[in-house]
C-alpha cells in the first residue's frame, strides 16, 4: 500500500472520529449546542469530534489564490496561502502556519502516534502535522479544508 492510499484508508477511519478532549480551555468556548447550530453536520464532526474529511473533497486543496486561511470556528487567521502547497494527498497542505495560530498534541487513534493541530483560540481540530513537507520547515500541515475558511488578499 502507497502512501497516498494508506493516508485516504486512514482518513476514512478516522471519520467517525472522537470528541475532543480538553473542551472549555480555549479563549472561545461554545456549548456542544452551539456548535452543532452554527456547523453542519460534517464540519461539526470534523472540528468538534477530530474526524477527517473524504481526501480530495474540499476544494481548497486546489485554491492557490493570495489570501488568508481562517477558522470556521472562531475566524482566527490561521495559514497563509504563501504557505501552501500541493502534497498530492487529497488536503490541504501547508509547509508552516501564523505565529500563535494554532496549538498541537500527541494522537494515538491510529496505529502510530501522530501531531494533531487545532486552533489555539477555539480549539477547533484542524488536521495533522508530519515530517514528510518541503523546505524550509520540513514540514506538512494536512488540514481539513471544512475547518478553514479563504479570505482573499
Amino acid at each position: 500500500m502507497d502512501r497516498r492510499h494508506f493516508l485516504a484508508l486512514s482518513g476514512l477511519l478516522a471519520f467517525t472520529g472522537r470528541a475532543r478532549a480538553a473542551e472549555g480551555s480555549f479563549e472561545v468556548t461554545r456549548s456542544d449546542a452551539e456548535w452543532q447550530e452554527m456547523l453542519t453536520p460534517q464540519q461539526y464532526k470534523v472540528m468538534r469530534r477530530e474526524a477527517t474529511e473524504p481526501p480530495g473533497s474540499s476544494p481548497l486543496d486546489k485554491l492557490y489564490d493570495p489570501g488568508m486561511y481562517h477558522c470556521r470556528g472562531c475566524d482566527l487567521a490561521l495559514y497563509s496561502s504563501k504557505h501552501k502547497y500541493d502534497s498530492g494527498t487529497g488536503w490541504p497542505s501547508f509547509w508552516k502556519a501564523q505565529a500563535n495560530a494554532i496549538g498541537t498534541r500527541r494522537d494515538f487513534k491510529l496505529i502510530y502516534p501522530r501531531t494533531e493541530c487545532h486552533c489555539r483560540r477555539c480549539g477547533s481540530h484542524l488536521g495533522h502535522i508530519f515530517n514528510d513537507g518541503p523546505q524550509p520547515t520540513g514540514k506538512r500541515h494536512c488540514l481539513n479544508g471544512v475547518s478553514l475558511v479563504f479570505r482573499p488578499a
